[in-house]
């Protein structure tokens, strides 16, 4: 075994376990929220990834720079996250329906907010060890990170048919005992990869720099403020499907009519699919670039989550309509990593070199971070005035009548309250931002 197939397998392993552990709660969190009867902080939940996304990032990156090696940060950071999030599922499995929604919450943020940075400090310690080892990260680097993807597909799944008392795991705090073991088995599988030296004291980037704070200069630049705007615009959607749709989809095991429907009860296995169409749509961007410019491709990103949403608007569980679910599926590869790469892509063509990490960050920091916070507010605002809520299980297992017929309304407007800002997203972009000639090829 030559030492480059020994060192990728140990990347793989890395990427593997560090998505692995986002897997086992990000789709699936919404659900347990929901059954558990904490459905209206929901946005809570998923609006401090947005929070922490903000300024723990470029803290921690400050650190990994200045003093701590960053595949030592990265275990460091993973064996926190991982005690807290292991914590916050302990507690919700002792506590069952009496669990405090506020003692939960704090638990998961904290681990959440050590786990946000090491999604760049994983691909730092990739690309420090792929360079030492004379290889080419653009070549090399990509088939190592789809094993994050299919990490991440594989605990979705072993949540959806984890069972534990008798109840789906998607549907339990036993996915936070899940994720909080994966991020140990990193926390002390990190500090054993190749090491990542702490930069020079002239060669580290300043305050602002790491925060990005320099690249605010370009909203002086009409059409970059522009694109800006719209990323945070498009950012508020980018968490709403994560949040709501397995709560949403698995709700649906509890109406009458729908209680022996298979894909009420396993929506993560449903839900998979949007990541396998988005570890497809990557290789499809570089066609997509070349042969229809960045707007455009920009443009069926946005109408990619208005057919996201609308589609969930109007589908069911029950065959034949779940095919509207798995149709939002497929598309959610375009919507998701249309932008997200073409976005970066265009970053890094209008902005001079010396400030493409600054602009990159605040083009996170524009979608994952603003847009995130404030979208998944704002959807459990609409989603807390639109759903009526369902009593606990074990008060009514079975949901019918007019409750049941409002439930499925409330949500079906939701969705489609969702499409209806995507469309007017997808118009004014289209009216307002400016394509050069120069980019539409690359």
């Amino acid at each position: 075994m030559s030492e480059k197939f020994k060192l990728q397998l140990r990347l793989v392993a890395m990427n593997y376990l560090q998505f692995a552990a986002w897997g086992a709660y990000l789709t699936s969190m919404g659900a347990y929220l929901f059954t558990s009867g904490h459905g209206d902080i929901i946005g809570w939940f998923y609006s401090v990834q947005g929070i922490v996304s903000i300024f723990m990032p470029a803290i921690i990156g400050m650190i990994a720079d200045r003093w701590v090696r960053a595949e030592r940060m990265l275990g460091l950071c993973h064996l926190i996250a991982g005690v807290f999030m292991l914590a916050a599922g302990i507690y919700g499995v002792e506590n069952g329906q009496n669990t405090n929604e506020w003692v939960l919450f704090s638990l998961y943020a904290v681990s959440v907010g050590f786990y946000m940075p090491t999604l760049a400090l994983s691909n730092s310690v990739a690309f420090t060890a792929l360079e030492k080892a004379g290889l080419d990260t653009v070549k090399d680097f990509p088939p190592i990170r789809v094993f994050g993807t299919i990490g991440f597909i594989c605990t979705m799944l072993l949540v959806n048919f984890m069972q534990h008392n008798g109840v789906s795991v998607q549907l339990t705090p036993m996915q936070f005992v899940i994720s909080g073991i994966i991020s140990l088995v990193l926390a002390f599988y990190a500090p054993t990869l190749p090491a990542c030296p702490v930069k020079p004291k002239g060669d580290t980037k300043s305050f602002a720099e790491a925060f990005g704070l320099d690249a605010f200069s370009l909203f002086k630049n009409k059409r970059m403020a522009i694109f800006f705007v719209f990323s945070f615009l498009l950012g508020l959607q980018l968490q709403v499907s994560n949040g709501f749709g397995n709560g949403y989809i698995s709700s649906f095991a509890r109406l009458d009519g729908f209680t022996d429907v298979y894909f009420a009860k396993n929506a993560n296995l449903l839900i998979s699919l949007s990541q396998l169409s988005e570890t497809c749509c990557i290789l499809l961007i570089p066609f997509f670039m070349k042969r229809f410019g960045i707007k455009r491709v920009m443009l069926i990103a946005m109408g990619a989550w208005v057919f996201r949403f609308g589609l969930f608007g109007l589908g069911t569980p029950a065959f034949p309509s779940v095919l509207l679910f798995v149709l939002s599926c497929i598309v959610y590869g375009v919507a998701f990593d249309f932008f997200n790469i073409s976005g970066a892509l265009f970053v890094n063509q209008n902005v001079d070199e010396s400030m493409r990490s600054s602009a990159q960050g605040l083009f996170m920091l524009m979608t994952n971070g603003l847009g995130a916070f404030l979208g998944s507010l704002g959807a459990q605002a609409i989603v807390t005035h639109f759903v009526p809520r369902l009593p606990f299980p074990s008060e009514v297992p079975v949901v019918s009548g007019e409750l049941a017929t409002q439930f499925v309304d409330g949500w079906h407007t939701t969705w489609l309250i969702f499409a209806a800002y995507g469309l007017a997203v997808f118009i004014l972009f289209w009216l307002i931002f400016r394509e050069k000639k120069a980019e539409k090829k690359l």
